[in-house]
């Protein structure tokens, strides 16, 4: 697995740590009722530590030994410490935005939600959140109007549009931070759009976030 880093759209590092990225389950319906799940009245939080972090191009690993499903997000950068924030602070801390994958082992997930077990094995493992290089939260545009899409060997799996948010991006850091102080280099990943699916080796991935494209290659 390649060593990790913060970096911009042009290559340039960012100087940042990388200690935990905070993600939300089930935060767009139509995902929700994919997988028969109830739609959450409050955001399910979850952590990823940052061994869990990696770079999604030019490649990225999957475990072998369960099915691994792709889980297309919009990833925001944090870039100043928050804490109990409000809308103000939450928009001058954010400094990027890209794209990445939740990466999930979907029959451990499964297994471990009937026996009544935390999930973090199906969600938190080495590698499970390849992230793409970030772009620069003015070059963004409207925080609700964001979209994104994943193709998989030129076919389209995923396409999500900020809008549709149950939580929408800086309501739900508003309610992260009432529980998890967000540090400098953290990254919040704010759900997936309906899609997902098993990841295979050698699959071609395209995903698009902010007129960039950024592919990559199931290995």
């Amino acid at each position: 697995m390649s060593a990790y880093q913060h970096r911009w759209v042009d290559g340039a590092l960012i100087n940042l740590p990388h200690s935990k990225a905070v993600c939300v389950g089930r935060n767009y319906a139509q995902h929700a009722k994919e997988l028969n799940n109830p739609i959450p009245e409050t955001p399910l939080l979850f952590l990823k530590p940052s061994t869990a972090f990696a770079p999604l191009q030019p490649s990225f690993a999957i475990p072998r030994d369960s099915a691994c499903h792709h889980e297309l997000e919009i990833a925001v950068l944090i870039g100043a410490s928050l804490r109990q924030a409000d809308s103000a602070a939450i928009q001058r801390a954010v400094i990027g935005m890209s794209v990445g994958l939740d990466l999930t082992l979907r029959d451990a997930q499964q297994q471990l939600k009937e026996k009544g077990h935390p999930w973090e094995m199906a969600k938190a493992f080495d590698g499970a959140l390849p992230l793409a290089p970030f772009v620069k939260v003015e070059q963004c545009g409207d925080w609700t109007r964001l979209q994104c899409q994943l193709d998989v060997n030129g076919v389209v799996r995923q396409h999500g549009d900020a809008a549709d948010m149950l939580t929408p991006i800086i309501p739900l850091i508003e309610y992260i931070t009432r529980y998890f102080t967000l540090l400098p280099g953290d990254v919040v990943m704010t759900g997936t759009p309906a899609g997902v699916a098993a990841l295979q080796l050698g699959d071609k991935l395209s995903l698009r976030f902010a007129n960039m494209t950024f592919d990559t290659v199931v290995d």
